[in-house]
């Protein structure tokens, strides 16, 4: 592929060729070779077409800034090419002309394809030229704005927490575009909040907390640039002479006061849009009477917001669905009983990346002749649904256990047979163990195990043992057999552990060596109180690539 024509749909495929006939542009394949130039880069440098084509960029045009060939190792147009991912240039380059002479520039660069299969990279560049003093915006190249656009865009949405997200976007904003940034989020209520107020002072970023706090309600008819972003109008400049007439509204009031408080000589303000509401307004400020923002500045602000808006937008969403959760969560986790001489404690950790609840649970509760159920199981998935799974399952389990004085393996049996009839999980694991007293008075505990990570056994001496019989197929196969249950007593002071795969399971290691490690902590573990006990091996045991929920339900006899 060669020439100028196939560069501009190389750039634009790529998403990086901007509307400018300031800048310069070409394309190298994977071995640095350049396959096409645009028009405006040949003016830049003075070339003509096939005096640049099939040569090596970095022997051709990178020159230190005296004009000696830059070292190959220290190129960072070859770096870039190498990292395979975009790079904006942090300082300028000199480029050799034809002529002999250097041009300045400034670059960004990114990874492109074309006729799927070639594979190299873009770069675009233009003239460094000197940057006025005292303006920050106005000063900011294309190249500039488009990389602080991207930033934006990667730095908010990488967060789905809303006081980090508004802490990016002023870290943004100062000092590289303004003096004070200043953020105004509304809530669901429509009440607006003044969430953040912050400076440049002496290198570092400084928060007005006094200038924060709950605003005024936005007038409907209220013509103030606030309170018109705040329903959502088109960005807008501002000065302080704005808000020295007579205030229309509450909010007219509070802004006469930030702008008297601050000094801004100079304002932009720009509503925050999600996909169907306005979440608030961002406004920056400088305080030089000699930097006043343009019509680029506020187009570049507009564009800031947008994207600043989204990201809340989807915050929220994920705050939303976390209280949903959550609530889900406190009704299907039940409150232990309370079984004389016996201590019980439990503990569930969602996985990490999913919306805090799913499939692994834990239960406990009595039966009608004394004993106590003990249930841990694994319905397949980490999410709501499995959620909403785990709870039809629990739920049958219940009914079957209290409704049927049948050994665990035939408990266990009812509910296979009935969650392939009467639920929508297709897979599921679980110890379902009966507690109860011995003849000779101490405790017994008889269960069944279906595919189920084995219970353990800790004693009050420190000797710990996996319970591996009575193990058989998982719930969900379809296949018919009687799942066997196991019986034997537990030696006093002893601690028994029933828990979810996401204790002991590691996607790189598997789960062999977490079992190891849950034995020899336990063993460690075993004369703590119980709730230090649960706490330690969660915080000891837990691989840290675990991306699974867990659940434990721990119990100590007397």
């Amino acid at each position: 592929m060669t020439g100028t024509g196939a560069l501009s749909s190389v750039a634009a495929g790529a998403g990086l060729w901007p509307d400018r006939t300031d800048l310069g542009g070409y394309v190298v394949d994977d071995g640095g070779r350049i396959v096409a130039v645009d028009v405006r880069g040949l003016e830049l440098l003075g070339y003509a077409e096939e005096d640049v084509l099939g040569r090596d960029q970095h022997e051709l045009l990178h020159r230190t800034e005296d004009g000696g060939t830059a070292p190959a190792a220290q190129c960072p147009f070859l770096h870039a090419l190498l990292s395979r991912r975009p790079v904006q240039g942090e300082s300028r380059a000199w480029f050799a002309c034809a002529d002999g002479s250097l041009l300045p520039v400034e670059w960004t660069a990114a990874p492109c394809r074309w006729d799927g299969a070639g594979a190299g990279m873009t770069v675009l560049f233009h003239e460094a030229r000197p940057r006025e003093t005292g303006r920050r915006g106005g000063s900011l190249s294309q190249l500039e704005r488009l990389a602080l656009l991207a930033e934006t865009t990667s730095r908010l949405t990488s967060t789905l927490h809303e006081r980090e997200c508004v802490a990016r976007l002023v870290e943004l904003m100062v000092p590289r575009l303004a003096d004070w940034a200043v953020v105004d989020l509304a809530d669901e209520q429509g009440e607006v909040w003044r969430t953040a107020v912050v400076h440049h002072e002496a290198g570092r970023l400084v928060r007005r907390e006094d200038l924060e706090g709950p605003l005024p309600p936005v007038s409907p008819r209220s013509g103030m640039p606030l309170s018109r972003a705040l329903r959502g109008s088109a960005a807008s400049l501002v000065g302080p002479e704005v808000y020295r007439a007579e205030p229309d509204s509450g909010i007219a009031v509070v802004q006469r006061e930030l702008f008297a408080e601050t000094g801004m000589g100079s304002a932009a303000i720009a509503p925050m849009r999600g996909p169907r509401e306005v979440l608030g307004a961002l406004t920056i400020g400088r305080a030089a009477a000699d930097a006043e923002f343009d019509t680029e500045d506020l187009s570049l602000l507009e564009d800031i917001a947008r994207r600043a808006g989204l990201a809340l937008s989807n915050s929220r969403l994920y705050q939303r669905q976390r209280y949903v959760a959550e609530t889900m969560q406190r009704h299907l986790l039940p409150r232990l009983p309370d079984v004389p001489g016996v201590r019980m404690a439990a503990r569930y950790l969602p996985a990490p990346d999913a919306s805090q609840v799913g499939g692994d649970w834990y239960d406990a509760f009595d039966l009608p002749d004394g004993s106590t159920a003990l249930v841990v199981g694994d319905v397949v998935g980490h999410d709501l649904d499995a959620a909403a799974g785990m709870a039809q399952v629990r739920n049958m389990l219940r009914a079957l256990a209290w409704s049927h004085q049948e050994p665990p393996g035939a408990i266990v049996d009812r509910l296979d047979q009935a969650m392939t009839h009467l639920s929508d999980v297709t897979m599921a694991t679980l110890v379902l163990a009966r507690l109860h007293r011995g003849d000779d008075g101490g405790w017994a505990l008889r269960w069944a195990n279906a595919g189920h990570p084995p219970p353990l056994l800790v004693t009050r001496d420190g000797q710990a043992a996996y319970l591996e019989d009575g193990r058989v197929l998982l719930l969900g196969t379809g296949m018919p057999f009687t799942r066997r249950h196991v019986t034997m007593d537990l030696p006093a002071g002893s601690t028994l552990l029933f828990y979810t795969d996401g204790l002991v399971e590691s996607p790189t290691e598997g789960v062999d060596p977490g079992l190891a490690r849950l034995r020899r902590h336990a063993a460690a573990l075993a004369q703590r109180p119980l709730d230090a006990f649960c706490d330690l091996l969660l915080d000891r045991v837990r691989p840290a690539d675990n991306d699974d929920d867990v659940a434990l339900l721990a119990l100590r006899v007397p």
